[in-house]
């Protein structure tokens, strides 16, 4: 989320801490993210990277699934993390820069960063499937198969209805156009009511 537009930091300091704290709050939630769509995606847990993320993830995990419900589809727990370390990560922004909002708005804050999380997320992601596609077009990479898993379920379809041109796929850029354009529209009805600004 681009935080220029929505707050100003008010010392000389605020600048450099704030872009440590969005950096690496920023960091892990992506693997926070990328943990809770592993339900959907077809990798096997066994995979090197997925194992990463799970010993990452799970210190966190494991005390909020005590009480939290799972099911095959959808971790919950992993869910309540993501929600707690975004909420976390806006309160040390939103106090450095002193812009505190209401309740209200801070829900909307956090629907906001999370849907951009996501939206950022498979954006890079399918930049990356393009680039190793064209620099490591054959052979096993483990980074690849799981980037190509976590993006499948968004250019698959596409890739079924639309055909190659010319011998190129222009599914990922249709895609990654398409999840602009869906920020555009959203975005602005999540920050809207918290900064007029934006």
């Amino acid at each position: 989320m681009n935080w220029d537009k929505i707050i100003m930091p008010n010392s000389y300091f605020s600048n450099p801490l704030m872009f440590l704290i969005e950096t690496l709050f920023q960091l892990y939630m992506y693997i926070v993210a990328v943990r809770l769509l592993l339900p959907l995606i077809r990798t096997p847990f066994t995979h090197p990277l997925i194992q990463t993320i799970i010993r990452i993830t799970e210190p966190l995990c494991a005390p909020l699934r005590s009480f939290m419900p799972r099911s095959r589809k959808f971790d919950s727990a992993v869910f309540l993390l993501l929600v707690l370390v975004t909420l976390v990560k806006l309160t040390l922004l939103l106090s450095l820069a002193g812009a505190w909002p209401a309740i209200s708005g801070l829900v909307l804050l956090t629907a906001a960063e999370l849907f951009s999380l996501f939206i950022s997320l498979f954006t890079v992601t399918i930049i990356i499937e393009v680039l190793l596609s064209w620099l490591a077009p054959q052979g096993y990479n483990p980074v690849a198969s799981l980037i190509q898993a976590i993006n499948a379920p968004l250019l698959e379809p596409v890739r079924r209805r639309m055909p190659l041109l010319g011998g190129i796929d222009l599914s990922p850029l249709v895609v990654i156009l398409g999840l602009q354009v869906l920020s555009m529209l959203v975005m602005p009805l999540l920050l809207g009511p918290v900064y007029p600004q934006y």
